[in-house]
């Protein structure tokens, strides 16, 4: 944020996770900060809040000459409104603002959920060896795979090594993952080589499922 004032730019910051998060962790939005509201656009999600990706219903929350901008792109790039979905979402939020704090707070039952989903995924990669990266919150989880010593050099891809592991482990063993590299850009895509991420938003079923098979997994 200190950067980001002196260079005098705007910020563009995601809250899609900013109600899933886990237990001992805070969220702070970047808008917050000293200095940040004036400049920070701040973007929201029905679809992480609730659990209805499919619905691609949000906001944005911020000072009114960047809103008035991104207002003037809007008009350009959206031309229908899902009008029955957004009313679905604000009787969602006027629901929770009822309960919340209750046994009924679908917000508090979501982030105790998706934690105990990724504590058991976490256990099971490191009972196998591997190192989680351990979230303050959100859907996913990122995993080292660096200690299992996997080797993927033979197969002659020319792709980055969390590639050709996600790939293998889609293939062989039917767990599916994400490689971290896609997220980088070319000179920087070294620092995720070694690492996946996996997904703790699952039905019960799957993630025992899905620990059953890490822990099945030998290192190399």
């Amino acid at each position: 944020p200190a950067r980001a004032r002196e260079a005098v730019v705007s910020t563009q910051s995601t809250g899609v996770y900013e109600r899933v998060v886990f237990q001992g962790s805070k969220h702070v939005r970047i808008a917050a900060l000293p200095g940040m509201w004036e400049r920070t656009i701040t973007v929201g999600s029905i679809g992480k809040s609730f659990s209805v990706t499919g619905w691609k219903v949000g906001w944005a929350i911020g000072p009114a000459p960047l809103i008035t901008q991104l207002q003037h792109v809007t008009s350009c790039t959206t031309f229908t409104a899902p009008t029955l979905l957004q009313e679905a979402s604000a009787g969602a939020f006027e629901r929770e603002a009822r309960v919340k704090g209750t046994p009924d707070s679908y917000f508090d039952w979501l982030s105790g959920k998706l934690e105990d989903n990724c504590r058991k995924l976490a256990d099971a990669f490191s009972h196998i060896g591997c190192v989680p990266v351990w979230p303050d919150g959100g859907y996913f989880m990122l995993v080292d795979t660096a200690p299992m010593g996997w080797d993927f050099s033979d197969e002659n891809t020319g792709r980055c090594y969390d590639v050709d592991c996600v790939k293998w482990l889609t293939r062989e063993f039917k767990l599916a993952t994400i490689p971290i590299s896609v997220f980088y850009g070319d000179r920087n895509r070294h620092l995720a080589a070694k690492y996946i991420r996996v997904c703790c938003a699952k039905s019960d079923a799957t993630i025992e499922k899905a620990c059953q098979i890490i822990r099945s997994l030998k290192k190399a």
